[in-house]
């Protein structure tokens, strides 16, 4: 080669040099002229007789004269000659001897004429006049090239500078010379000059001599060579050295290949293997420069390629993985790029080191990654070589070396096409429940290095083949070979268009690469820069034990989400660039994909993985699992698990499926928050809020479900509440971990500091907009609440077993089936309740049905006054039917006990001790009281001993219950079976106006319940306190009250007065149906008196005040008395006389 010093050379030369290089052509001798090489020259003359070759047996005639001796004229040799060789050729003893000697001798050449040529040979190398004729031939080349110039003459140095650079000689009959002696040299291991002498030893040890053919000299003997190449190889893939090859040896042995590399004729043992290949797949292949040995490795893999020449292939690569100058096109073409990446100067490394072919890619891969240039040519013949030691396992010594176990066991009889490595990568990933020996996995991540498949995805021919219908489709906007096309493979991971093969092979490759953040090419091209500035790493082909490769994209992760901190803010020289940022985010999307590609979490958690997680296989299953269990992991699991959650709350883009899922509602509701470059929460918020929209799925609902579920497990997990309130949770719930613990502590402070009006609040701002943010949330899903579905959890599967957790279904199911519940889970739902009557907008059901009411008609209410509101809008026409029923439930839910009618408590907080303390001292905490509290109160509503705040409320409950038997606790309690036996049809009417409670009262002598009929009753008498407590009467007497008691306010009887006024009065005429009503209630009235007598001084007052005879019985009364008084003053003085004596005492 030209770029070889006179050194090297002269080194090269000793170990195999050609020496006396001789043809009978270029020989000038005394006897007469010499015979030309080809047709064209003709002052070259046959060699003298002694020259000639001995007798090869008896058949074989005796030259005829000295000079002008030809092969042709021989006996030995012409019947070979004529059956094999065209005639022109006769005269040219060097085109007979080429024709002959690239004859399988066993088969085409009888054994005398191999004995004849092999003499000939033999006597062609012996001659020292070689040397001189060379000159003379190739006189303008050698002063042309000048380290053949300056070579010194005599010592055979000349013709193996001729040899190294016989690609670059132009002149035609120096070339032919050259070209065609190197052919009849290389045909026999004994013609090399020192090679017999250095390897003699390692041919009688290693038996390779044995080839022979018992007393034949054949005049091909590469199989000798092949078989020394053979156990070169192979001492490199054993561990046991037994009969090691001496290093002069393996050197010539590689020189030898080196030199028979240009033209496959020179390697004798692959060319006779291969001659019917050649002809079959390279027919058109010109031979010369290694094109036909590259034509025959791309070929190697097909069904019709013979295994004698696919093993004599084999042998040859796994000599250039060796000594990569043993390929001839890849030497040549990167031969300057070697020298300039400096890839060869290396001294701390052995010689045989830096020939490795893993070394040369390793090296100019570095310059690549670095941008450096690099020829085109050469990335072409690495790209070649590349992909060679994709397809064959065996041309990595290492592999065959260190993982011979897993191949025999597990990988047998899938050499081809890359499928054995396939199958060590995918026992690496542990997809076999087998564990690989880290030697093993070690070789393998190495020649995935040396490889690097992530540079160009046809290197794995394996991949290539399974994944051509998904790159077709998925990826067919990508160029041909770019890297980007295995991030496309991977965001159609787990998609209707991936397939099932091309799935395993990517995730073997993937889970390589993911170990060594340098083999994705994008990545390092765009974090190189960050990462030498922030994680201190070294070269693309260089390691560091204190900053291994996989601990490089964890720094940089940490990096590329590190956010203000303690009121800190991080320096810009700490922060990553964008560009790699954005890489950082992809490649998380990827992991997030399969935990078998995050190297730490499966490191740490591979215990875990086997005990909690062995049948969650689906994708993405894995980490839902780990974060499920979250609490029984071991401490550095934990750890790593609770990083990445908490990197998923911050950027929940990162868990690729579940936005995958979740693609229609993003870009129906959540598009604009999707596409910030930096997510801080919003997108999962965003979900959250559109949970149960139209375009929201059933995946997307449990993998946004899952994570809020994950979230409530430490509030560090949602980082919109962690960076608003981690000073609030630091300062007043210290020590509190889990999310809904937080979430109680700070909601139990903001609910303190209003009720007691304190000054300032003790939480910030920001903190209660997010908290109540959080508390919206959970109110969606039971399971978000754990206080309340722990003890509700064996209610569930008995009561609801088939009602879903979302939209607050569950919850309202258990409101439904309150008094079936257990104790426990009964006590958390009236708090629940009753937190959520206090702050409605708590109650995820009466906010999502009554969203659009909410807008009509409470715009300008409070927060905590919606259900007040809705309350009072229940019966206007714009309202929603389905709004109204849930108004409805929520106002059966209030009047079961006062404690969940918040303006009814603080209206009466005086009143209830004052006159209902008896059922409040028998009154459990967390139960209901029934309705007895508001009972009591509407009782003495009647008798108008009521504070007017609270006498306000309770004609408001009166009012409500009037309408709506289902409001009045204590009548639906005790009257239901009544109801149903009397009133049913008016019971079954979808709109409850009152005909329940009329009915009741028209049948109240039918009434067998004393309990049923004591409500009754008591309803009676709340109707004289107030016309509108009694619907009926008053939508029959609306126009009378217009007319004649217009002026009259309302309650404490007063306009049901006035009505029994003017139906006394003959003057006044009520309306019929009125006067009917009223007389109908007179009658009632007197029942109830008859049948429920006054129980006390104060029930008496009421009956006179109420009844219609009012003004005689108040004048009977008062006669009454004034008759007593006159009796006393009469009759008192004759009754006790006092004595005179007694007064003057």
């Amino acid at each position: 080669m030209a770029a070889y010093s006179r050194a090297q050379l002269l080194l090269l030369f000793s170990s195999v040099s050609l020496c006396g290089f001789v043809s009978v052509l270029g020989l000038k001798a005394a006897s007469g002229p010499a015979e030309p090489p080809n047709p064209p020259v003709h002052r070259v003359v046959d060699p003298p007789a002694k020259d000639a070759p001995a007798p090869a047996a008896a058949g074989a005639s005796q030259p005829r004269r000295a000079t002008g001796w030809k092969l042709s004229e021989e006996e030995a040799c012409r019947e070979d000659l004529t059956r094999l060789c065209p005639k022109h050729t006769w005269t040219n003893n060097l085109a007979v001897l080429e024709c002959l000697q690239d004859r399988k001798e066993e088969i085409d050449i009888a054994p005398d004429c191999n004995h004849l040529l092999w003499n000939y040979k033999l006597n062609l190398t012996t001659d020292p006049k070689f040397e001189s004729v060379a000159m003379e031939i190739c006189k303008s080349t050698i002063a042309e090239i000048k380290e053949c110039n300056e070579v010194e003459r005599g010592r055979g140095y000349l013709v193996s500078c001729l040899v190294d650079h016989r690609v670059n000689i132009s002149e035609y009959q120096c070339n032919q010379y050259i070209t065609k002696m190197t052919s009849i040299i290389f045909s026999d291991y004994r013609l090399i000059c020192g090679f017999m002498d250095k390897c003699k030893e390692d041919i009688n040890n290693l038996r390779c001599g044995s080839i022979n053919t018992g007393h034949k000299d054949v005049h091909s003997q590469g199989e000798v060579i092949a078989c020394l190449e053979k156990a070169l190889v192979r001492e490199v893939e054993q561990q046991d050295h037994a009969r090691p090859i001496k290093e002069e040896c393996q050197k010539a042995i590689l020189r030898v290949a080196e030199l028979s590399s240009d033209d496959f004729h020179l390697d004798r043992h692959l060319y006779f293997s291969c001659r019917d290949d050649r002809e079959r797949f390279c027919q058109n292949i010109q031979a010369g420069e290694g094109k036909v040995y590259k034509c025959l490795f791309n070929h190697k893999f097909e069904e019709s390629m013979s295994e004698k020449c696919r093993d004599a292939l084999t042998t040859r690569q796994k000599l250039i993985s060796q000594d990569y100058r043993v390929s001839y096109s890849l030497a040549k073409a990167c031969k300057l790029d070697l020298r300039k990446q400096r890839c060869s100067l290396d001294t701390s490394l052995p010689r045989a080191r830096e020939a490795r072919l893993s070394y040369l890619l390793l090296c100019l891969e570095a310059a690549v990654h670095r941008g450096r240039p690099v020829s085109g040519e050469c990335q072409g013949e690495m790209l070649d070589y590349r992909r060679m030691l994709m397809e064959d396992f065996s041309l990595s010594p290492e592999i065959v070396l260190h993982c011979r176990t897993e191949i025999e066991a597990q990988c047998s009889g899938l050499h081809r096409k890359g499928r054995t490595l396939h199958c060590l990568m995918r026992i690496g990933r542990g997809d076999r429940n087998t564990a690989i020996d880290s030697v093993c996995q070690n070789a393998l991540q190495t020649l995935i290095q040396s490889a690097d498949p992530g540079g160009d995805y046809r290197i794995d021919r394996a991949l290539n083949e399974a994944c051509e219908s998904v790159i077709q489709t998925a990826c067919k906007h990508i160029r041909n070979g770019d890297p980007m096309i295995l991030s496309c493979l991977m965001e159609h991971l787990y998609t209707e268009k991936m397939v099932e093969d091309c799935e395993h092979r990517l995730l073997e490759l993937q889970y390589f690469i993911s170990r060594d953040w340098k083999l994705d090419p994008i990545l390092y091209k765009k974090c190189q820069a960050d990462a030498a500035r922030l994680c201190h790493t070294h070269g693309w082909n260089e390691t560091s034990e204190l900053m291994p490769p996989g601990a490089v994209f964890s720094c940089l992760y940490r990096h590329a989400y590190r956010t203000e901190e303690q009121g800190r803010r991080v320096k810009p020289g700490k922060q990553l660039s964008r560009d790699c940022k954005v890489e950082v985010q992809r490649i998380l999307h990827q992991r997030a994909l399969d935990v078998k590609l995050d190297p730490e979490l499966q490191k740490r958690c591979m215990t875990d993985l086997g005990k909690w997680c062995s049948e969650k296989t689906d994708a993405g299953q894995e980490l839902e699992c780990l974060q499920d269990h979250l609490e029984d992991l071991v401490p550095g699991c934990r750890d790593v698990v609770g990083n990445l959650t908490e990197l998923e709350s911050e950027d929940i883009q990162i868990d690729a499926l579940l936005i995958r899922a979740c693609e229609p509602v993003i870009q129906a509701h959540c598009h604009d928050v999707a596409d910030n470059q930096i997510d801080t929460g919003d997108l999962m918020e965003c979900l959250v809020q559109n949970k149960h929209q139209k375009e929201m799925n059933d995946k997307c609902v449990v993998g946004v479900t899952h994570f809020q579920l994950i979230q409530m497990k430490d509030f560090r997990f949602s980082y919109k509440f962690k960076m608003a309130c981690k000073e609030d949770v630091l300062r007043l719930c210290p020590n509190i971990k889990k999310k809904v613990d937080v979430v109680i502590c700070l909601s139990t402070t903001v609910r303190n500091d209003t009720l007691q009006e304190a000054r300032e609040q003790r939480v910030s701002l920001k903190c209660r907009k997010q908290l109540r943010v959080e508390e919206l949330e959970m109110s969606e899903d039971i399971r978000l609440e754990p206080e309340l579905y722990e003890p509700c959890k064996s209610d569930i599967s008995r009561l609801c077993p088939n009602v879903a957790f979302g939209n607050a279904q569950m919850i309202e199911c258990l409101k439904e089936q309150k008094k079936q519940l257990s104790q426990r889970c009964h006590q958390r739902l009236f708090r629940l309740q009753e937190v959520e009557m206090s702050d409605p907008e708590l109650d995820y059901q009466l906010m999502r049905v009554c969203k659009q009411m909410i807008k009509r008609f409470c715009t300008e209410a409070d927060a905590r006054n919606v259900l007040q509101c809705l309350k009072q809008n229940k019966n206007s026409e714009l309202m929603d039917p389905k709004c109204k029923q849930m108004i409805t439930k929520r106002q059966i839910t209030q009047n079961t006990d006062y404690r969940l009618n918040p303006v009814l408590r603080k209206a009466c907080r005086a009143d209830i001790p004052k006159f209902c303390q008896s059922i409040l001292s028998k009154a459990s905490e967390d139960s209901e009281l029934e309705g007895q509290v508001i009972a009591c109160l509407k009782l003495k509503y009647a008798d108008q001993r009521l504070s007017s705040d609270c006498e306000d409320q309770i004609r408001v409950i009166l009012q409500e219950s009037a309408l709506d038997y289902r409001l009045d606790r204590q009548l639906q309690m005790h009257c239901s079976e009544e109801i149903s036996r009397l009133c049913a049809e008016e019971a079954a009417a979808q709109e409850q106006t009152g005909q329940v409670e009329e009915c009741l009262k028209v049948n109240l002598l039918k009434i067998k319940q004393e309990a049923c009929k004591k409500e009754v009753l008591n309803m009676l008498k709340e109707s004289k306190a107030d016309i509108f407590v009694d619907p009926v009467l008053h939508t029959a007497c609306a126009l009378d009250l217009k007319h004649h008691c217009a002026a009259i306010p309302p309650g404490r009887g007063r306009q049901m007065s006035c009505l029994m006024e003017a139906l006394q009065d003959k003057r006044v005429r009520l309306q019929p149906e009125c006067k009917k009503r009223l007389q109908d209630r007179i009658d009632m009235w007197s029942y109830a008196a008859k049948v429920a007598p006054a129980e006390g001084f104060s029930d008496l007052a009421v009956q006179v005040m109420t009844s219609p005879s009012k003004n005689y019985i108040l004048f009977m009364i008062a006669l009454s008395v004034c008759v007593l008084f006159l009796v006393g003053l009469l009759c008192g003085r004759i009754t006790k006389r006092v004595t005179r004596e007694l007064k003057d005492r």
